[in-house]
């Protein structure tokens, strides 16, 4: 179909149950632990599928976000890193 006749122009909304969230940490990280708790909370609330991988497993996760962690990645795109905010996560899951 051509784009001229789509609607939303090729940026149609995401509804939640299609979104991912991933939580990157390691174990024994309190900001990590705090993260996990405000991604469950949220993502529990809204249905949406989180995972979470940790950086002493994953080289490449470790090369990549070992001075962030934790990092949470909505749909693969870096959200926020060290401090989860809840409100802010929730408008990024609904927007």
């Amino acid at each position: 179909m051509s784009p001229l006749f789509r609607r939303g122009g090729g940026t149609a909304k995401k509804v939640p149950g299609d979104r991912l969230v991933t939580l990157i940490g390691k174990p024994g990280c309190h900001l990590c632990d705090d993260a996990e708790a405000v991604v469950q909370r949220v993502c529990g609330e809204l249905g949406v599928a989180w995972e979470k991988k940790d950086i002493t497993v994953d080289e490449a996760l470790h090369k990549e976000y070992w001075e962030q962690i934790p990092v949470v990645l909505v749909d693969g795109e870096q959200h926020t890193f060290w401090r989860v905010d809840e409100g802010r996560l929730r408008r990024e899951l609904l927007g």
